[in-house]
């Protein structure tokens, strides 16, 4: 099992200090660093600023909003990191969620499969450098009936199958994944839960394709705090399991409600949903059940911690990225040490 690094969004008030984090992370020997937007900071300007300032550790998407852009046009941004990172980058992608889709890009959120099938075809179409045409239900390149023609992607990325991952949360989605991507950006992962809630519908979906879990990266994202009192590190993220769980999305659509009532807490998430729409966000976040915080942290000491690895590695996560807690550079820092010494503990390094 590999680590990573996952910076969140630039703007989130830590901004002086991601820089250091991700190149303490690429002295340490992480394996990636991964950057986030949602209707903030965009992801690839971030990851261009941090690839420029490491040496080793690889920059990733985690992730591009498919509503976001065109599929082209993130063929191009993937094919001018890899070009620019001498072979680092690592493209993640997402459909983001109906608020955002169609609040901010104006783009409906509807048959989201679909588009991401589409989306990928044609990025990796694109990035082979073949004359880029394409018929399908969401694109039509070039357009039929004007002066289009079809083009080919004038650059030479460092390579021409960069590594190309999804982030999924349903089992559909989870399936396609595993049918189409070379990984999976997972969130709220629950070790215990992980073969029911994730890893059965991507090696459904790698059988789909004739392949084998063979080479495909398992690429959670898990917070980490560093400390003894659990209790009290658990409750630091009340407020980010609240938001996920009873604010993202729509009542209809909360895709990391459903999670959580897969998870087995059914009755949980829905009174954290009622509560945050409600605009009861400290009540959304006392309802939250220590354990799900728990199991889907790592939390405590560097000997919890080196368990809770363990216990991801045996589930089979092959990537675990790490979000460092710490209201400080310092404690962001020495969590990231800490996640490096829990490896070697664990006996995974």
């Amino acid at each position: 099992m590999r680590l990573g690094i996952n910076l969140g969004y630039w703007g989130a008030g830590m901004d002086a200090d991601n820089l250091a984090v991700a190149q303490e992370a690429d002295r340490l020997g992480y394996d990636v660093c991964w950057a986030a937007e949602a209707y903030g900071s965009d992801a690839p300007t971030v990851l261009a600023w941090v690839a420029a300032q490491t040496e080793r550790i690889d920059v990733g998407s985690a992730i591009l909003q498919i509503p976001a852009r065109q599929p082209a046009m993130t063929a191009m941004t993937a094919a001018t990191l890899d070009s620019l990172t001498k072979g680092r980058f690592r493209l993640g992608l997402g459909v983001s969620g109906p608020q955002v889709s169609e609040g901010w890009y104006g783009v409906k959120f509807d048959k989201p499969l679909a588009r991401t099938r589409e989306y990928v075809e044609i990025v990796r179409k694109a990035m082979t450098r073949e004359r880029l045409s394409y018929e399908g239900e969401h694109w039509t390149l070039p357009l039929p009936g004007g002066p289009g023609k079809p083009l080919k992607l004038t650059v030479h990325p460092e390579r021409e199958h960069i590594p190309l991952y999804i982030a999924a949360i349903g089992p559909k989605n989870l399936e396609q994944t595993g049918e189409i991507a070379d990984g999976a950006l997972l969130i709220f992962p629950a070790a215990e839960h992980l073969e029911a809630t994730a890893l059965t519908h991507i090696r459904t979906g790698r059988e789909k394709a004739g392949l084998t879990m063979d080479g495909f990266d398992v690429c959670p994202t898990v917070p980490l705090a560093l400390g003894d009192d659990v209790t009290a590190l658990a409750d630091m993220f009340r407020p980010y399991t609240a938001l996920y769980v009873g604010g993202m999305g729509s009542r209809k659509q909360n895709f990391y409600n459903q999670l959580a009532q897969r998870m087995g807490y059914e009755k949980e998430a829905a009174e954290i949903q009622d509560k945050y729409l409600a605009g009861d966000k400290q009540g959304a976040a006392a309802a939250i059940p220590h354990s799900l915080i728990d199991s889907t942290t790592l939390l405590g000491s560097v000997e919890r911690i080196a368990d809770g690895m363990r216990a991801y590695a045996e589930a089979g996560v092959t990537t675990l990225t790490l979000a460092p807690a710490g209201f400080t550079l310092e404690e962001r820092t020495a969590a990231l040490r800490a996640g490096v010494e829990a490896m070697e503990r664990a006996g995974l390094a």
